[in-house]
């Protein structure tokens, strides 16, 4: 029997570059602390998988999320030699500097469409900071620094609703003549619908191309995998995903974890798209983050297999 081949989107890319942001998005909302050692071997993890982009960390105060108050001790354990983009997020100037001073040349600043969204997660306006991404941004790339920029809420807002596109498009396109090395749409709430998807990221990409836009969707509502197709169509290559499908957003109520990273790569992998990682060894570290956060992971592939050899 021949095996099906999938008919292929005008322009979905033959390749996915896969960002996993377990480590720092994933474990933010986990309500027990999570040891440093175990941070670390779920990034070993993620590398043995193939993983070569990390989000793993960010330098917030401890207050904030105490889950990343390990922030430095973590950076400065990274394993260097591994040629993985190891990302951690910055929300103001002394979280850059930390950055730096612990070795890590890639970083990310977030930034919400809506006021609202906005002075909850960093108390600033959207003026205010787009102005910090401005000086922020310039002087990354003096140091030679890696940027990149969330675009948070970039569909619907947990408090103003559905977020004019226009809006969207417009303050990517700021970050992006700034300098930004890539910009990323996130649903942070789960609650993008295909159709908006694929507006907003058709808007972006007949301006200003593919190379420098990535997509990050939470699963609240079951449509993370629809919009990851959606964005494909419109040429998108880069996607952000969390092994065992951690995460959430503690400053948006409702919100789950994000595209479980099993999922995304068997979806991919089905539609013909390489991406580099091991689908047996992403649940090798499904198996971890089992074992620490006490609780069977949504992952519908990793409870599809692992969990089904289980009770055969």
């Amino acid at each position: 029997m021949t095996a099906y081949s999938p008919p292929r989107g005008e322009r979905w890319p033959g390749r996915v570059d896969l960002m996993d942001v377990a480590p720092r998005d994933g474990l933010q909302n986990e309500p027990e602390p999570v040891a440093t050692a175990d941070k670390l071997a779920l990034i070993q993890g993620l590398l043995d998988a193939g993983l070569r982009r990390i989000e793993v960390t960010s330098f917030v105060s401890p207050k904030a999320v105490p889950q990343l108050a390990d922030a430095a001790e973590l950076a400065a354990a990274l394993p260097r030699d591994s040629g993985a983009a190891f990302f951690a997020l910055v929300p103001n100037d002394r979280g850059y500097e930390r950055a730096l001073e612990c070795g890590l040349r890639h970083v990310a600043l977030v930034m919400s469409v809506t006021e609202t969204m906005n002075r909850r997660n960093i108390r600033m306006s959207v003026a205010e900071s787009v102005e910090t991404a401005r000086r922020m941004i310039a002087r990354a790339k003096g140091d030679g620094v890696i940027v990149r920029v969330y675009v948070s809420v970039a569909f619907v807002c947990p408090f103003e609703g559905a977020v004019d596109p226009e809006r969207v498009f417009a303050l990517t396109g700021e970050f992006l003549a700034m300098g930004a090395d890539e910009a990323c749409l996130t649903d942070a709430i789960g609650r993008a619908n295909p159709a908006q998807v694929a507006h907003v990221f058709r808007m972006l990409a007949d301006r200003h191309g593919t190379e420098r836009l990535a997509a990050h969707f939470h699963n609240t509502y079951g449509m993370a995998l629809a919009n990851t197709v959606a964005a494909l169509d419109q040429g998108i290559f880069r996607f952000d995903a969390s092994v065992g499908g951690l995460g959430g957003c503690p400053f948006s109520p409702g919100a789950t974890g994000n595209t479980p990273t099993e999922d995304l790569v068997y979806l991919l992998h089905e539609l013909g798209i390489e991406t580099g990682v091991s689908l047996e060894k992403l649940c090798d570290v499904t198996e971890r983050v089992r074992g620490f956060s006490g609780r069977i992971p949504p992952a519908a592939y990793y409870r599809a297999t692992r969990l089904k050899a289980r009770s055969a």
